[in-house]
């Protein structure tokens, strides 16, 4: 407020300063007596008119050690306009106290007191600005760490700017680093553009560089990678910038810059939707997901909340994820329907209860078992809540004339070597037998890990690295196919749409990708050195664990879809009878021994040979 006050003053000081030199340089230093009784008579009008547009534009509003093109463009409308006004005020006011004779400025007058207005006015605000810089400028010199910086366009040069003026940063930047051949040896905002990604390592040698920021929110994330990979051999500390739709304002903010991670190599292009498919089926509709709490089940809460469903319905046993997921929705999605319902699968009498209370129009099912060491110790869990749970959830779907129900499967479903992935194998073989039965459409979709799911490895490494290692992998050779959890929600979604019923749609999870290398880049993009500043220890393969995931069944050729990330696998056909009968069997499986439930589980899945 304070500041707010001196630069009215000053304006006022400045404004009749520049009116007045304007008339000393238009009349050579002797002002006529009339021009200068005009003068005197417009000096209050004239900074009345000028300080109402200076509020008008909000010249009092801004922060000034962030003046940017915007705020000096503020200050010549607010210059120009008054001075226009100014004219027609000379013409109204000069016949009263001129004896009745028309009088204005010179128009030389104008101009001149236009020029100086802008000089004046701007040179006050940005002043603060230069001070600012200048203080950041000082604090650079005790710099502790060298600092490169990858990009060199607008994203860069805002980033040097917030750099420089906070304090406590103390980066010294050594340089910026470009593709773009014309920016070579050019300078922003003080700082000089080296080369291209060939000098990264050069570089990062030479002036002992600590730190690499990626800032380059808008490359695609081939070039990413391809970056990132190079930085990796240097042993710096990375961090990037989010994209540079997610920077407010247009302004870079030092609190956004986060470390770069196993994301950032492992991503892929953005997935396309179609949305009015999926509008056809989620928005105004009913909506239930089960497991809304897991990692699965709250993003696909997340991607449907954005498709206007009439009322979202979150089931989870576990209360206090899904209170989390809750809350944010709350937040982000304040006008949506949604409800909350603590309650087992197992419980078909709740089921019931549920589904006819609310009569969900699409059913997304993601409640269920997963951990593969865990299950091979409690086999019968894994059947009560994957094969049990599920058969309710899809006796429901039936029974309540469910539109759609689309089940969450895995790739540890092809040909499983252990108890969680076969209970997910009876679970696509239900979901297909089922929609034969019924109206209602029933599909799965089958995909691998998912990056910083709960008990993925990802969460595990980034503890055991924080704790200084080592970092476990059970096998050198073991790899697995990974996606990240809002893509994997997005094509689940995507998915539901192409769905006709029966299809079990397989989703593109790219290459495998080797576990100890993921080990690797995540104790390098930390800052440490593999195997030298964090060790990498193997355990060996875990009870029903494989070597290598598959995503077909028995090698059957794919079909496309009309989405290029999305191929449906060939149905294969089990009558409800042998459905029923086997729900039976399995309802026994509290009483059996651990190796009759696996044997039970070989009748059941022929796919299914347990690793002894």
């Amino acid at each position: 407020m304070e500041k707010d006050k001196k630069l009215i003053i000053y304006d006022i000081i400045f404004l009749i300063v520049s009116l007045y030199f304007a008339f000393l340089l238009k009349f050579n230093f002797k002002i006529p007596a009339e021009d200068m009784l005009f003068l005197k008579l417009s000096l209050i009008p004239m900074v009345v008119i000028t300080l109402i547009f200076n509020k008008f534009f909000k010249l009092y509003n801004s922060i000034w050690k962030y003046a940017s093109i915007e705020e000096l463009m503020s200050i010549i409308y607010s210059i120009s306009i008054s001075n226009i006004i100014f004219v027609i005020y000379s013409y109204v006011i000069t016949y009263k106290f001129l004896e009745n004779r028309y009088y204005r400025f010179p128009f030389t007058v104008h101009i001149i007191f236009w020029i100086l207005s802008v000089i004046a006015l701007g040179g006050i605000r940005f002043n603060y600005r230069i001070k600012e810089e200048s203080k950041g400028e000082k604090i650079v010199k005790n710099h502790d760490r060298n600092l490169l910086i990858i990009g060199a366009g607008d994203a860069s040069a805002m980033l040097i700017k917030e750099i420089k003026r906070h304090k406590n940063l103390n980066y010294n930047i050594v340089g910026l680093i470009d593709d773009d051949e014309s920016k070579k040896e050019k300078l922003i905002n003080g700082i000089k553009v080296i080369g291209g990604r060939d000098q990264i390592n050069k570089v990062c040698s030479q002036k002992k560089v600590e730190e690499i920021i990626l800032a380059i929110p808008s490359a695609d994330l081939k070039i990413k990678r391809e970056i990132i990979n190079i930085c990796k051999s240097t042993n710096c500390k990375l961090k990037t910038l989010p994209g540079i739709y997610q920077i407010i304002d247009g302004r870079i903010n030092i609190s956004k810059l986060r470390d770069v991670n196993i994301e950032d190599l492992l991503g892929r292009d953005e997935v396309k939707l179609n949305n009015e498919n999926i509008n056809k089926y989620i928005k105004d509709k009913t909506i239930l997901v089960t497991g809304g709490g897991g990692s699965i089940g709250s993003e696909l809460c997340r991607q449907i909340a954005r498709f206007n469903p009439k009322k979202l319905l979150i089931l989870d046993i576990y209360e206090n994820n899904v209170y989390d997921v809750q809350m944010e929705l709350n937040y982000n999605h304040s006008d949506l329907q949604k409800e909350v319902i603590i309650a087992s699968i197992r419980d078909k009498k709740r089921m019931d209860k549920i589904f006819n209370k609310y009569k969900p129009d699409v059913v997304f099912h993601a409640a269920a078992h997963k951990h593969v060491p865990l299950m091979e110790e409690n086999p019968s869990e894994a059947i009560k809540n994957n094969v049990i749970g599920t058969y309710n959830i899809l006796k429901c779907c039936d029974e309540f004339k469910v539109k759609k129900f689309v089940q969450i499967s895995t790739d540890k479903a092809v040909n499983p070597t252990n108890i969680m992935g076969a209970t997910k194998r009876f679970c696509e073989i239900m979901v297909q037998a089922f929609d034969r039965a019924s109206e209602t459409e029933y599909v799965a979709v089958r995909f691998g890990n998912v990056l910083g799911s709960n008990g993925s490895v990802i969460p595990l490494f980034k503890k055991q690295i924080a704790h200084g290692g080592p970092v476990t992998v059970t096998h050198p050779e073991i790899n697995r196919f990974f996606m990240t959890i809002p893509e994997a929600a997005q094509l689940v979604i995507q998915a539901g749409a192409i769905a006709k019923g029966g299809e079990i749609f397989v989703l593109d999870m790219g290459q495998p990708v080797k576990i100890v290398d993921l080990a690797r880049d995540l104790i390098t993009l930390s800052g440490y050195k593999p195997d030298v500043d964090i060790k990498i220890e193997y355990t060996g393969l875990r009870p029903g664990e494989k070597l290598y995931e598959e995503l077909l069944m028995n090698e059957v050729a794919l079909a496309s879809t009309e989405h290029d990330k999305i191929f449906v696998d060939k149905p294969v056909g089990e009558s409800m009878e042998f459905i029923e009968d086997s729900i039976k069997q399995f309802s026994n499986v509290a009483y059996m021994d651990r190796n009759s439930i696996f044997k039970l589980m070989e009748e059941k899945v022929p796919t299914y040979k347990r690793k002894k």
